[in-house]
Order: structure tokens, then C-alpha cells, then sequence
């Protein structure tokens, strides 16, 4: 008698056979994942989820005074740390995602080897686990705005860019899950690569403008212009400036250029991720 089931486990013989439905049939394990990595990593501190509030507020500090009064670095008109804070939390998020999906197989193969479940659901639980601190640092970003734009002498208002702002969102979480997801497929067989993240990720933040505006770049090392756009993440950070501050450079062409980039970023990384987890398991 046939049987009419509920999931059925079959090989798989194409590339792009994704089996995205299967994450919808496991979205209550996506969340139970969220939620442990949320609670196990504060659990035993004694500020908690204040670390989201604290490590900002320290960067904020030690930008302000190294780039902003030592090395004199123009921020468009814009407060220094509201300059520094719209970067900061920006590129924070991107970089959680990365480095922490980048080693989803190697920290999670216990359990990965013993039970079946849509792989791709760990890196998934880790990009929204990093939504929620993106979401308590961007409550910092809104009362710090709220001061300096209620102060008289504030010179910036939003704009109609700003309702780009969940489309940002959206592409650096797709920046970040697609780069982690092939990194980590490739670390499963070169070990070298998860030391070039440890090292790498905090140097791209020199090429991105997370410290700096892109006009900055154009009037003092124009020979380096081209370089700091070519990032994908660049027109992002400049987009979500330009949004709230109305001041810094935004342009169409160049944030169709990081949707694009981003979707290719995704689809590679998803591809090798699905191409990889089947055999995982016998080289980590």
C-alpha cells in the first residue's frame, strides 16, 4: 500500500537541487537554533545582551579619536559618531555573518554527522541569530540620530533613499551567508583558509568606507576610487549614509552593481554548500 509522507530523504543528483521547501519543514528547528545561539552566548555574563550597547560605544570612542581628531579624516558634514555608528553596525553585522558561517561545518559536525536536517539551515540560524544584535545596535543608531537631529544646529535630515534601508539589510545578510557558506565548503578540505578569515575580514573593513566617506576617497586618492566602489559593500554603507544624512554619495548604477554581485555571491555559495554537505562529513 502506498504511504503518503511527510518528508522523503532521496539522493540528489543535480547541483541546483536545493530543496529550499525542506527549510520550511524545519523552521521550528531554525528557530530553536536562534535562540541557542542568542542564549548560550550570553548566558553566563553578567551585562547580557548591554554587550550589543558596550562594544559599539567603545569603537564609536576609539574611531572618533583616532580617525576623526589624529588623522583628521572628513565625514561630510555628518556628527563623527553617528558617521562612525551608521559604518559600524553595518559592517558588524556582514562580518558576524561571515566568519561565524564560514566554520558552520567544522563547529557543528557532531551534530551534523548524526542527524538529518537541511544543512543549510545552520548558517541560516546564524545570519538571523546576528539579526537580533543587528536589531539592539540599531536601536543605539535611532536614539543617537534622534539627539543629534533634535539639536538646532543639525544639518542632515532623511530622505527618500532611506526606504532602502530593509533592501540593504537584506543584500549584506546575502553578502555574508553566501561568502560564509563557500568558505566554509572550501575550508572542509584547506584548513589555511579559516586562518585568511581570522586575519582577512578585519582588514576589508580599510577597503570599505566604514571609517572614511567615498568622497573622501575621490578628492584625496582618486587613484584608489574605483578599488574602494568595486566593493560590493561599499554602495551599501554610502546608500544607507546618504538615506539618513542626506550627505555622501549614493548612485544607482553603483548599488544595481552590489544587487548583482550578491545574488552571483549567493548562488555560488549555496551551490558549493549543497555540493559539499553530502561528504562533509568524512574530511572535517
Amino acid at each position: 500500500m502506498a504511504k503518503d509522507w511527510d518528508i522523503e530523504i532521496t539522493p540528489r543528483n543535480n547541483l541546483f537541487q536545493l530543496r529550499l521547501a525542506d527549510v520550511w519543514h524545519y523552521r521550528d528547528l531554525l528557530f530553536l537554533l536562534v535562540r541557542r545561539d542568542f542564549v548560550s552566548f550570553y548566558k553566563q555574563t553578567i551585562l547580557g545582551p548591554v554587550w550589543f550597547f558596550i562594544q559599539p560605544v567603545i569603537t564609536i570612542a576609539i574611531y572618533t579619536l583616532i580617525f576623526g581628531n589624529l588623522a583628521g579624516i572628513l565625514t561630510d558634514g555628518i556628527p563623527k559618531p553617528l558617521f562612525y555608528l551608521a559604518g559600524i553596525i553595518i559592517w558588524s553585522y556582514f562580518a558576524e555573518c561571515l566568519t561565524k558561517t564560514s566554520t558552520v561545518f567544522k563547529d557543528n559536525a557532531a551534530m551534523l554527522g548524526k542527524v538529518y536536517f537541511p544543512r543549510i539551515i545552520m548558517p541560516l540560524s546564524i545570519v538571523l541569530s546576528n539579526l537580533v544584535k543587528f536589531g539592539v545596535q540599531l536601536l543605539l543608531f535611532i536614539l543617537l540620530y534622534a539627539f543629534y537631529w533634535l539639536k538646532a544646529d543639525s544639518s542632515f535630515a532623511p530622505n527618500a533613499a532611506a526606504l532602502l534601508f530593509p533592501l540593504i539589510i537584506l543584500l549584506i545578510a546575502a553578502q555574508g551567508l553566501g561568502l560564509g557558506m563557500l568558505i566554509s565548503a572550501i575550508t572542509t578540505k584547506y584548513r589555511d583558509l579559516a586562518f585568511v578569515v581570522a586575519f582577512g575580514v578585519p582588514l576589508l573593513m580599510y577597503v570599505t568606507t566604514v571609517v572614511y566617506p567615498l568622497s573622501e576617497v575621490q578628492s584625496r586618492f582618486p587613484h584608489y576610487y574605483l578599488f574602494i566602489q568595486l566593493n560590493p559593500i561599499t554602495a551599501l554603507i554610502e546608500t544607507f549614509r546618504y538615506g539618513f544624512f542626506g550627505s555622501g554619495s549614493f548612485s544607482w548604477a553603483w548599488l544595481g552593481y552590489s544587487v548583482i554581485t550578491t545574488m552571483l555571491i549567493l548562488l555560488a555559495g549555496t551551490v558549493v554548500f549543497n555540493k559539499v554537505e553530502k561528504n562533509f562529513i568524512d574530511t572535517v
